[in-house]
């Protein structure tokens, strides 16, 4: 399972990506492999600002749909342009192409109250 260092997680299989106040978010590859093949992808939060594990949107895969929550709290900038065409890239690249969103981090500090990745590892 890849479980990338340099990347932090939460409990519900999301991962973030810390670039100074701003954050990449999506899901992790074990989410992506529980899911199956991913469908659709839902995400109707760009402009707003929502708190920590609040519900940023859904992922349909053939198996079922998911809620997708926030790891931390903040303001959701920008969706993926690449989703709406192609969602299966969160499928074959869940760390990278296939981010969901970008958003600027509101409380920094609860960056810290995230899984490393070997604490994530334990948590699978």
């Amino acid at each position: 399972m890849n479980v990338p260092e340099n990347l932090l997680y939460t409990k519900d299989h999301e991962w973030l990506r810390v670039e100074e106040n701003f954050g990449y978010v999506g899901v992790t590859d074990f989410a992506q492999g529980e899911l199956g093949d991913v469908v659709f992808i839902e995400i109707e939060t760009v402009g707003e600002t929502l708190k920590k594990e609040e519900v940023f949107g859904t992922i349909e895969a053939v198996k079922t749909v998911s809620d997708m929550f926030m790891p931390v709290g903040g303001e959701i900038l920008e969706l993926n342009p690449m989703l709406e065409q192609s969602p299966e890239v969160v499928n074959k690249d869940p760390y990278g192409n296939g981010w969901m969103v970008k958003i600027k981090i509101t409380d920094p500090s609860e960056v810290s109250s995230l899984l490393t990745a070997e604490k994530y590892k334990a948590l699978l």
